[in-house]
């Protein structure tokens, strides 16, 4: 692709490297981005750049948030003795929308993946042991994808707790295999969680 101004050419490479995001695509991104009020441009600029410099991480769970803690853990009406466990921000999202989860969540960061060099030291799970060390959790709920990558890290996340007096449970599987928890509906993901069944359940004899 042949571009008349260098700088066109630069933001292209950059919205090309956003995931799902062709040349072409970005290009149309671009050239629209040209035709825009120059202050809704640099309000765009803004909003880039406070999420790169003032997003932050919960402290307790590891989701996305403005603050130090997320709203949802310092809720008093959520339930602080339920742990869903999830893969990333988009999953809790996910779980939020359908209306059906009263605990709080804990945000591994992604999932064991040999392949792509990523092992249970790379993830959140430490910190999730602490908790539950502690003797103040009732049930911790296993909520990641429905893939090889998902079930290697329900299982590790398993042995590191079993010997905790804790529930163990996983979402029932109204989710197919292979699927991922963010492209499930509302009510199925609802009814997957409300329906959740013991983890040891849902090992293969």
């Amino acid at each position: 692709m042949e571009f008349s101004s260098k700088l066109i050419e630069q933001a292209v490479n950059h919205f090309s490297s956003l995931p799902g995001v062709g040349k072409k695509t970005a290009l149309r991104y671009v050239l629209h981005l040209i035709k825009k009020d120059t202050n809704d441009v640099e309000g765009f600029s803004k909003v880039l750049n406070s999420l790169k410099h003032e997003l932050k991480f919960c402290k307790s769970c590891h989701t996305i948030s403005d603050n130090d803690i997320c709203d949802v853990c310092v809720n008093p009406l959520r339930q602080q003795q339920t742990i869903c466990v999830v893969q990333d921000y988009r999953d809790v999202m996910a779980i939020e929308n359908t209306g059906l989860y009263k605990g709080i969540y804990h945000v591994l960061g992604g999932l064991i993946s040999p392949m792509e060099g990523i092992g249970p030291s790379n993830l959140n799970i430490d910190s999730l042991v602490e908790k539950v060390s502690q003797n103040k959790v009732s049930e911790v709920i296993l909520a990641l994808n429905a893939t090889m990558e998902g079930e290697t890290t329900s299982f590790f996340v398993f042995k590191k707790l079993a010997s905790f007096q804790v529930t163990l449970s996983v979402i029932a599987r109204g989710i197919a295999v292979g699927d991922e928890l963010e492209y499930t509906d509302e009510v199925t993901l609802g009814r997957s969680i409300i329906n959740r069944i013991p983890y040891n359940n849902s090992l293969v004899k």
